[in-house]
């Protein structure tokens, strides 16, 4: 299916850069009058990928993180957030809660079930030495719809 809007960000892995990536996809996502409490969700996902990519993908060196944001029918979103970082040795091992690269740092270990607990699809796809993709959908509600759930 054949996206109807997408924007791409690509911004260097430094720490400042993680509000501007989620605050630029909130401003992107306002297109489809989203209810607050998704839009933040949303945010809060986006956040736990970008850090990921900042804290574990280059640990030691900077690199590019690179955000693509695409918009389907129906309000599907799917985000895309990429790094060409050290890659991730075992996916279901760092999917599980409390596991964390570093414990140096007092990491919780919590950003993959974060982001899977506020989106509808977490995907994680790596290899070691070459990078990370984690794609996160989400199917939107509008501001109505939401209100009328509430009811």
């Amino acid at each position: 299916m054949k996206a109807i809007n997408t924007m791409r960000l690509t911004f260097d892995s430094r720490s400042a850069n993680e509000s501007f990536a989620r605050t630029s996809v909130a401003a992107f996502l306002c297109q489809l009058d989203p209810a607050m409490d998704e839009l933040m969700d949303i945010k809060t996902a986006v956040s736990e990928a970008v850090t990921n990519a900042i804290v574990h993908g280059y640990r030691d060196c900077i690199g590019k993180v690179t955000v693509t944001t695409a918009l389907y029918e129906n309000h599907r979103v799917v985000i895309k957030v990429q790094d060409k970082g050290c890659g991730i040795e075992d996916i279901a091992k760092a999917r599980e809660p409390l596991f964390t690269t570093a414990p140096e740092e007092e990491r919780a270990g919590l950003g993959f079930a974060v982001m899977e607990s506020l989106t509808d699809k977490l995907r994680v796809s790596s290899r070691p030495g070459k990078g990370t993709t984690v794609t996160l959908e989400r199917q939107i509600r509008s501001k109505d719809e939401a209100h009328e759930q509430h009811r």
